[in-house]
């Protein structure tokens, strides 16, 4: 399929919060390559990348933790029991030869990233959402799924995953998180628009900050040597969809900026002094330019394809990596109306995507 018929038309007219500063200079972000994944048609959440081995670890749900081959453009396997066990992503820790699949019927399926060889699936609780890791603690948090009076946060240690405490916070939805380095875990709250500071050595939250300007805080990513925290909001009746940068020592909002809608991902590259954002109801991809660590630019909007709202980066050879699936909302079904009311619900057999992105 030619990358022209990929490629959808992205409204995303930028309009700045704060005085209008020039535009960065244009990248020419585009898409490289489109490849399809023959298979049943699934769902799909978080993509993670093994950049040594060249391996796209893809969470399709129903479908399983995914191994793609960035060289060959192949589908190599599925990790495990995933596919029954619904895996919703993977989280990697190279220094241990160690992946965990984090899947929604609230196991892990710990597997090897130098064999793809899976061990039995470990069952932590009745339904969870996504996994990361702190090097620095050498400690796992997991989002498990929201109870009436917020969530639980299970602590495990790594390598061994064995259970060392648990963090609860007040929010019912959980979203993308980073670790500084230095024992501070950042982590996005949706539906109360603020971001928590977790101390993952002590297990209690140091801090909550709220995200004026930024409604349904969803994508996170970090800058930790200039000690910014990346946002990207979905947005509200009232609040645009937007970009927002975070002082991650006390919490201010130093910018925003509008964006596409659907966010759920944001990817930082220091190299580059690039933040991308990817956004799936819109079909875009914004690309921001950091000027320094109080001064931020809108570079471009690159138009992608529905669906394409989680990524992962070669830091080294500058290529992103998405997914998305030829889908339709069927009405007979449940819709994630909260979404858009449109959000797909069925997707297509061999009509699974894994986008590759250069400028």
């Amino acid at each position: 399929m030619s990358v022209c018929k990929l490629l959808s038309v992205a409204a995303a007219v930028a309009a700045v919060v704060s005085m209008p500063l020039p535009a960065a200079a244009f990248d020419g972000w585009h898409l490289d390559n489109a490849t399809a994944i023959p298979g049943k048609g699934s769902a799909w959440d978080y993509v993670s990348l093994d950049a040594a081995r060249g391996h796209l670890f893809i969470g399709r749900r129903g479908a399983g933790l995914q191994v793609y081959d960035l060289a060959s453009h192949k589908a190599l396997g599925i990790i495990g029991t995933t596919a029954s066990d619904s895996a919703n992503g993977a989280t990697l820790m190279p220094e241990f030869d160690l992946g965990i699949s984090y899947n929604e019927n609230g196991t892990i399926t710990p597997f090897k990233l130098s064999t793809l060889e899976a061990q039995a699936s470990i069952k932590l609780g009745d339904e969870l959402d996504a996994t990361h890791y702190d090097p620095a603690t050498k400690r796992i948090i997991v989002n498990m799924a929201a109870g009436k009076d917020g969530t639980e946060l299970q602590v495990l240690e790594a390598p061994s995953l064995k259970k060392v405490g648990s963090i609860k916070v007040s929010t019912k939805k959980p979203e993308h998180a980073e670790a500084d380095g230095q024992g501070n875990f950042y982590m996005a709250s949706r539906d109360e628009n603020s971001v928590y500071r977790i101390n993952t050595k002590d297990m209690t939250v140091t801090a909550q900050w709220p995200t004026p300007g930024c409604a349904q805080t969803n994508g996170l990513a970090l800058d930790a040597a200039n000690r910014r925290i990346f946002l990207g909001c979905r947005g509200s009746a009232t609040v645009k969809p937007s970009f927002a940068v975070m002082d991650a020592d006390n919490g201010a909002i130093l910018y925003t900026f509008e964006i596409g809608g659907g966010n759920d991902d944001v990817v930082y590259d220091a190299e580059l002094k690039r933040v991308f954002l990817t956004n799936g109801v819109n079909s875009v991809m914004n690309v921001f330019e950091q000027v320094d660590a109080n001064t931020y630019k809108p570079s471009e909007a690159l138009g992608t394809m529905a669906g394409v709202r989680t990524m992962a980066m070669d830091h080294k050879s500058k290529k992103i990596y998405a997914i998305t699936a030829e889908g339709s909302a069927d009405y007979s079904k449940k819709i994630t109306t909260s979404v858009s009311p449109y959000y797909a619900n069925t997707f297509f057999d061999n009509k699974f995507y894994v986008l590759t992105y250069s400028k």
